[in-house]
């Protein structure tokens, strides 16, 4: 029993030195803080985020550049609160694909094969593996002529293969510890579009109110746009990767079996998660504003409204933007192509191997793994090829659309059924709000996706 009348006693009588050092230690406590550098806190931020940012960031391929400078260029900023509108959409869609991927210790292609028809999987992965191999070989050639910018005299299929054999390696060869790391510190090539846009010195003032000011005239163009937009920043290659990653973490963590991963995730964990998958998809849309932005005060605002592949824009901003921002542009697009290709090619791997029920994972040797390994191979060596016989990277990218306009909402429709399932998710299953969500976005993706394929053909 504590004696109240000792314990005051005794706490009082605490020699004045203590008492001194006691402050001492507090002050210098509180300084430590006042004093912590912002760089410094901003890279204790970088360290936490993991493949959120890593899939928001590669979203931003070379293909994806290209409709954004596109968008600016033909429109100006008029164009610009899709940035905006699409964020949320996209953050909500890869967090509930995160979560299923920690929650249940599996793939997304492996979830959709236990619950629901393999037969619809095995369409959904054939349409996926054209998609991607479609957009590697564009996003290739678009790094091959982007490098040969600023490297006149190099060839362009030399560039394309070299690439091509640099992302195979990386991905083969590299640990999964390692590559993680590498491709997460690739995402800050993205940086060099809002160097390029405080390079050109837009209006500021303009650009924010088209931000938080819709305009749209349902156009032909426009409505294509939209849906090129909302096609390219909730893309179905981000869908597989992200939930992949996120079991390699857990992977990397130890947890080596599904019911290991089931029971490690905990309330944390999954707040980390949100936090990570918010902060890149936040990340993503904040470059599309970028580019849009820097392409709507150079090349709109000079009369260059056509433009069709990410190094086309790169070009065309030289005269208008200077050396200093044609080079931003340029090895942005390398940058983002190096970030990009190994996510698509991957996620192929992914889809394919869990529909057939493979040994998958880049955790694992090439020995241990020679059909996951050997689908990521296909589609590299395709795409290259494709260079090769001179693939029109518009008809390419149009293809890829179609792909991607037919696939999109299936996935979408498993992926909110799959994480609002108590029987699947338990108590980590989709709220009622968030669940809606989930189906006005399956809903927009298929009116987007429908709009998408009959404007091709009108």
């Amino acid at each position: 029993m504590i004696d109240p009348e000792k314990a005051a006693k005794e706490f009082f009588e605490v020699p004045a030195e203590a008492l001194e050092k006691t402050v001492e230690v507090l002050e210098e406590g509180e300084q430590a803080i006042v004093n912590k550098k912002p760089f410094k806190m901003a890279e204790e931020y970088f360290n936490t985020l993991g493949p959120g940012l890593i899939t928001g960031a590669a979203d931003d391929d070379p293909s994806g550049i290209a409709t954004y400078s596109q968008t600016g260029a033909q429109y100006g900023f008029q164009l610009l609160w899709l940035s905006l509108f699409s964020f949320p959409f996209m953050a909500v869609v890869q967090e509930m694909c995160a979560r299923i991927g920690m929650v249940t210790g599996r793939g997304l292609a492996a979830n959709i094969r236990s619950h629901y028809s393999r037969k619809i999987l095995f369409f959904i992965t054939i349409l996926l593996f054209i998609a991607n191999t479609l957009n590697i070989a564009a996003d290739l050639g678009a790094m091959a002529a982007s490098t040969r910018l600023m490297f006149p005299g190099i060839n362009i299929l030399v560039c394309v293969t070299l690439f091509g054999l640099l992302i195979l390696l990386l991905q083969i060869f590299t640990t999964y510890a390692r590559y993680s790391k590498i491709l997460k510190y690739l995402t800050l090539a993205l940086l060099s579009y809002v160097f390029t846009a405080f390079a050109v010195h837009l209006n500021w003032g303009q650009a924010l109110h088209s931000t938080i000011t819709p305009s749209f005239t349902f156009s032909k163009d426009e409505i294509f746009l939209l849906c090129a937009i909302l096609g390219t920043t909730i893309s179905p290659y981000l869908f597989f990767w992200q939930t992949s990653q996120e079991v390699e973490e857990e992977i990397l963590k130890g947890n080596s079996t599904v019911e290991l991963r089931k029971k490690s995730v905990t309330s944390k964990e999954l707040s980390n998660m949100r936090k990570d998958t918010w902060t890149g998809m936040f990340f993503s849309n904040a470059i599309m504003f970028f580019i849009i932005a820097a392409c709507a005060a150079t090349l709109h605002a000079h009369g260059i409204t056509n433009i069709a592949t990410a190094d086309q824009a790169a070009a065309a901003i030289r005269p208008f933007g200077g050396e200093l921002t044609y080079f931003f542009f340029a090895i942005g697009i390398i940058g983002t192509g190096l970030l990009a290709i190994p996510t698509m090619a991957g996620s192929t791997a992914y889809a394919t191997a869990e529909s057939f029920g493979w040994k998958h994972g880049l955790y694992l040797k090439l020995k241990q793994s020679y059909a996951f390994y050997g689908v990521i191979v296909i589609s590299m060596i395709v795409g290259v090829v494709a260079n090769y016989f001179h693939l029109d990277p518009i008809k390419g990218l149009i293809y890829s659309a179609i792909a991607n306009g037919l696939v999109a909402p299936i996935v979408l429709f498993f992926i909110v059924k799959t994480s609002s399932n108590k029987a699947v998710m338990g108590e980590h299953k989709n709220h009622k709000l968030i669940a809606g969500i989930g189906w006005f976005i399956t809903i927009l993706m298929t009116l987007a996706g429908i709009a998408a394929i009959a404007s091709m053909f009108l």
